[in-house]
């Protein structure tokens, strides 16, 4: 996979922001584990499927109201289409893919008919070993596909500046394909696909997107989510 790090590389500064924002983390868990309990008890039982977006900041839609995220988006256009399905947001701003891993079982008590996993961009801030990443997602993965085997799958693939070095970075990118090929899960290789390092598009930051970014992330996604609704 080629990395584009010129496009990237003013990301550079965001490690400082992100892992600041991950020290509130534990208190945001209790905010989004008490919003989605709420929309379970409000919601009547239906046939409606359920597709689980689990991810951080990006999913979350940090710096936007939430239903303008991408995985709110894709509720719309699924309500659009008159498909039955309902959109559980699972994102945490500051997660890590061990935090993920910890708090699974919780948004695991319904189950997910998709499950779009987007997590390990703070991993690689931080520069945490690419190997624990990568066998985190895979626990996720397999967490999800033990308790449900009919759940499909989707692995959100993630590129990071070049700030640890061109060599990590490198190695961070080719986990995705890896672990979905390994996983048998689908792949959207670069969630931030034609979003990521523009300018326009993303917040002062220069990591999280606009609403504009976030209606081009919900088209990528919806190429791949869309062969399984």
């Amino acid at each position: 996979m080629k990395l584009n790090f010129k496009a990237l590389y003013h990301f550079t500064f965001l490690l400082a922001l992100v892992i600041s924002a991950s020290s509130c983390a534990e208190k945001k868990t209790e905010t989004t584990q008490a919003q989605a309990s709420k929309e379970a008890e409000a919601t009547p039982e239906t046939d409606e499927k359920i597709i689980l977006f689990f991810g951080n900041s990006l999913t979350a839609g940090y710096g936007i109201e939430q239903d303008l995220a991408f995985p709110g988006l894709i509720q719309d256009r699924l309500d659009s289409l008159g498909k039955e399905y309902k959109v559980i947001n699972g994102g945490l701003s500051g997660e890590t893919t061990a935090g993920g891993v910890s708090r699974l079982d919780w948004f695991l008590e319904d189950k997910p008919d998709i499950f779009v996993l987007e997590l390990g961009g703070n991993d690689g801030l931080r520069g945490i070993a690419i190997s624990e990443t990568k066998k985190n997602l895979g626990i996720i993965i397999d967490k999800v596909q033990e308790k449900y085997p009919d759940t499909e799958i989707i692995l959100a693939g993630m590129q990071i500046p070049p700030n640890m070095g061109p060599e990590y970075s490198t190695r961070f990118a080719e986990i995705y394909p890896e672990v979905a090929q390994e996983q048998n899960v689908t792949l959207i290789p670069f969630l931030l696909e034609n979003v990521g390092g523009i300018k326009e598009l993303n917040l002062p930051d220069g990591i999280h997107p606009t609403e504009e970014g976030h209606k081009i992330v919900s088209e990528t996604v919806w190429t791949y989510l869309k062969e399984k609704v």
